[in-house]
C-alpha cells in the first residue's frame, strides 16, 4: 500500500447537494478494491485557471488515500469515464 493524493474537479452543473454523493462514490470505489481513504478536504467551488469543456469554475476535492499501486490505472480509468468529473490528478506521496 502506498500513499496518494487525489484531486478532482466536479462539474459546476452538479447541484451542491449532490457533490457529497460523488465524493462518496469515489471513496467507495477505492475502499471496494482494498484501498483506504485517510482524509478528505472539500475546497468548494473555485474558478478554473482555464476553461475545461467550456466551464470556468468547478468544485475541488482533495482525497488522501492508501492503495495498491496496481489499482491506480483502474481508478484513473473510472475517473475518466465519469461525466461529473472534469479533471483529476493522482500523485504518489513519498513517505519519509
Amino acid at each position: 500500500m502506498r500513499d496518494y493524493e487525489l484531486v478532482f474537479i466536479i462539474s459546476p452543473e452538479v447541484a451542491e447537494e449532490n457533490v457529497p454523493a460523488i465524493v462518496e462514490k469515489v471513496q467507495q470505489f477505492i475502499a471496494g478494491r482494498g484501498g483506504e481513504v485517510t482524509g478528505v478536504n472539500h475546497w468548494g467551488r473555485r474558478k478554473l485557471a482555464y476553461p475545461i469543456r467550456r466551464f470556468t469554475e468547478g468544485n475541488y476535492v482533495l482525497n488522501l488515500i492508501k492503495m495498491d499501486p496496481k489499482l491506480t490505472a483502474e481508478l484513473e480509468a473510472n475517473l475518466l469515464t465519469s461525466e461529473d468529473i472534469l479533471r483529476h490528478l493522482l500523485v504518489r506521496v513519498d513517505s519519509k
